[in-house]
Parts: structure tokens; C-alpha cells; sequence
């Protein structure tokens, strides 16, 4: 449903389902009560449970099966208003917004921000793709125009280590522990303890990998030719599965690396970046020369794992992304961007249009008052300023969430009096 479908009578009623692994949804239901609303939280899991810990949680241990008329009867019971949960394309919520969807109730979906490293999203109904963010022109710049004055200066930052070990504590846990939720089942395809295996090692060639990667970006910015770079999303990630035309991160490689082949200019190189939080259990490097050796161009695309990405993004003629957040980097270096997939920003104006093929021969720079615009809406009315595991910007952005909230300001730009109330607390 979209914005202000539901007409709103008494305070918020919030559901809250599985969130972030930090303190982010206990800390956002502790300030909706302050401000009045009531609050609720189902586990899923014994990690959601750790990671909970406070009054309004509901354990539910049946079956994936049965969670769609649980949930349903649940929302009905409890007169739930609004719903809140970590991105919409798992399948117990899935479940969750048909249920708000026959019962009034709206669906907030979050996740980090389009914007980083301090912006977290936070939209109705959904992101990326679901994302209710104008998708013309005139409607980027008539949002922007409603939306206060934003200092895009970092201010906030999450700590990795924090992130490693919440991550660690919630699936370890519930893998030991499995026999306490029997019905649960997750929607990550690989086991935690592989997972973690993979990183490890990744982790342990870090700085080798680093000083390769400052090597070829440094090659790329010398280059006689045109350099184009694609920065490779994670092959589990939601945004390739559900918002786009690809089945897996295998596919877009393929085309990517064949496009370049068939289309580029003889003197032009293309950069393959591996995600930096890619598990390591699949070979992107054979992935990527694989292709490039099958297009008769394994002299000329490269593939790091590493490096400074604003430095590569600032020495490429033109960068390729599915729909990954680097899109919107690019477009704030005003590098010409191509999205293959559904993104936030894949609006003419913004990314090219054309094809993969003319991109290659003829990538068109963004328009710079349009980006502005752009990142203006979205942070005014799609997303809130803070993090969420490390101070002070996990209790800003807990504020400006919960504000949202009690104040139907959800999709929309905030006053800008309570960003200044925010800002002075």
C-alpha cells in the first residue's frame, strides 16, 4: 500500500519482527512507548530472542507453514498499526505484509541506508525496488524541494567489530540452539559456521589482497584508455534475487563480461570489484576470467578483491552495477552509471539509458542538479541519520525513527523543527 492509505485513529500499535543485530528495535519500541504507542515483538529464533530482552515479545516456535494464520490472527487480536522489520523479502515477512495488507496496517521496512556509512532507510512497504521513492524528474526535485537542507558530511560511524560480533552471537546461538525454535527456518542459504569459515580466511589475506587491489587502481588511473568498473554485489543479497533479471550474481558477470567483450572499445579495461564482505566461499576471480577468457579479453579485465572504491569509481569512465548502493556513489563523483537491475536511482536523468552495449561506447555523465535533488528526497523522506550498533548515531537514529513514526511521518519530509529538536537532544 502506499503512503497514507490507512487512516490512523489513536496511537501506533508497532509489530516489530526480525531487525538488525544490535540494540536498534528494543531501543526504537522503548522510545514509541515513551511517546505513547504500544509495542509488540515476535521471535523467530533464539538470536532474535538475545537480541530482544525486554517486555512485548512473543515466542513463536511453530512452522513456517503455519506462520502466515499466526501472524494474521496475531495482527488482528492485537490492533497492530505498523509493522517493523529488517528489509520485505524474507518469507515470514512476506507473510507479514499480506497480513497488513487485508488489515489496514502499514509495513516498514529497513535496512541500511541508500546513503552511507550514517543513513539507515526506512519506507513503507519496501526497498530497492518497492521503494517508493519518485521514479521522475520533476518527482525527485518536487520531494527535494519539500525537504530541509542536508549536511552529507559523515557524522556518524558503525564499528565493524560491534557488527562481527552481534553477527557471530545471533547465528551461532541459534544454530546450538535450534531445538528451542524446531519450526524456524532461515532464510540464509549457507550454514553460519561455513559462513564465518570463509570470512576468516578472507580476513587472514586481507592486506596482500588490499596492496594488489591500490596496485591495479593505481594502473587504472594511468590507463591510455577508457576504464570501466563493475562492483560486484553479494550473491545472497535480496536486491539480486528480487530486483532484477537475474537468478544469481553468476548471470550479470556473464553479461557484463560478454557486453564488454562484443561492444568496448579495443583500449578499453574492466575493473571487477569483489564485494567486501563477500563470505569467500565461491571464486569470483575464476567467475569473472572464466567469462573473460570465453570473450577473448583476459588481457584486459582485471578482478580485485579490495582498495579504496572512491578512488577506483573517480579513474573509471563509467561504472556498471546491478543495483548495489556504489550506484549512488557514482553518481555523487558524477561518473556516468548504468543499473542493470531495479535500484532507487535507476531514473533517466540519473543512471544511462541505451543498453549495456552503447554504455561502453558512449557512457552519458549524470545530471548534477538532479543527483543533488535526488540525495536531498532521499534523505529527507526515505531514510533517518544514524546506525545501528555503535554511539552516538545508534540513539540519533533510534530518535529520528520512533519520530517518524509517532508523527505519520513515514515517506515524508520531516519539519524542520523537529530535526532541530533532534539534533539539540
Amino acid at each position: 500500500m502506499a503512503t497514507g492509505d490507512v487512516a490512523r485513529s489513536g496511537p501506533p500499535v508497532v509489530l516489530f519482527l526480525q531487525g538488525p543485530i544490535s540494540p536498534f528495535f528494543p531501543m526504537l519500541a522503548a522510545a514509541l512507548e515513551a511517546g505513547g504507542a504500544r509495542t509488540l515483538r515476535v521471535n523467530l529464533c533464539v538470536g532474535d530472542w538475545l537480541f530482544w530482552r525486554r517486555a512485548g515479545g512473543l515466542n513463536y516456535k511453530g512452522s513456517q507453514k503455519d506462520w502466515p494464520a499466526y501472524v494474521h490472527d496475531l495482527m488482528a487480536r492485537q490492533g497492530v498499526t505498523h509493522v517493523v522489520m529488517l528489509g520485505e523479502q524474507r518469507d515470514y515477512h512476506k507473510a507479514v505484509a499480506t497480513a497488513a495488507a487485508a488489515l489496514g496496517a502499514r509495513v516498514i521496512a529497513t535496512d541500511f541506508g541508500y546513503l552511507r556509512p550514517d543513513w539507515i532507510a526506512f519506507e513503507y512497504d519496501g526497498l530497492t525496488g518497492a521503494s517508493h521513492m519518485p521514479k521522475t524528474a520533476d518527482g525527485i526535485r518536487a520531494l527535494a524541494e519539500a525537504c530541509p537542507p542536508v549536511d552529507f558530511t559523515p557524522q556518524f560511524r558503525d564499528l565493524f567489530w560491534a557488527m562481527a560480533k552481534a553477527d557471530l552471537l545471533y547465528h551461532l546461538s541459534t544454530w546450538a540452539f535450534w531445538f528451542l525454535y524446531p519450526g524456524y527456518r532461515s532464510h540464509h542459504p549457507n550454514h553460519p559456521v561455513i559462513t564465518y569459515w570463509g570470512m576468516g580466511l578472507r580476513m587472514l589475506l586481507q592486506n596482500r589482497r588490499a596492496r594488489e587491489a591500490a596496485e591495479e587502481i593505481a594502473a587504472a588511473e594511468t590507463a591510455d584508455g577508457p576504464v570501466f568498473t563493475f562492483p560486484l554485489q553479494i550473491a545472497r543479497d535480496f536486491s539480486i534475487r528480487a530486483y532484477s533479471p537475474y537468478p544469481d550474481l553468476d548471470t550479470p558477470i556473464r553479461e557484463v563480461v560478454q557486453s564488454f567483450a562484443q561492444n568496448a572499445p579495443e583500449n578499453a579495461r574492466l575493473i571487477v570489484k569483489v564485494h567486501p564482505m563477500d563470505p569467500g566461499l565461491r571464486s569470483w576471480r575464476r567467475v569473472v576470467m572464466d567469462a573473460a577468457e570465453a570473450g577473448g579479453v583476459a588481457d584486459r579485465v582485471w578482478y580485485i578483491d579490495g582498495g579504496d572504491l572512491a578512488r577506483l569509481i573517480d579513474a573509471s569512465a563509467g561504472v556498471v552495477v546491478v543495483n548495489s548502493t556504489v550506484g549512488l556513489l557514482s553518481l555523487q563523483h558524477g561518473t556516468p552509471t548504468i543499473a542493470l537491475g531495479q535500484a532507487v536511482y535507476n531514473v533517466p536523468g540519473l543512471t544511462a539509458s541505451g543498453g549495456l552495449g552503447a554504455f561502453w561506447k558512449a557512457p552519458a555523465s549524470p545530471d548534477a542538479e538532479l543527483t543533488d535533488a535526488f540525495m536531498r528526497a532521499a534523505a529527507g523522506a526515505h531514510m533517518v541519520r544514524g546506525t545501528f550498533y555503535s554511539e552516538p548515531g545508534l540513539t540519533a537514529g533510534v530518535k529520528a525513527a520512533a519520530a517518524r513514526i509517532l508523527e505519520d511521518r513515514v515517506n515524508q519530509p520531516m519539519p524542520s523543527t523537529t530535526l532541530k529538536a533532534e539534533a539539540a537532544q
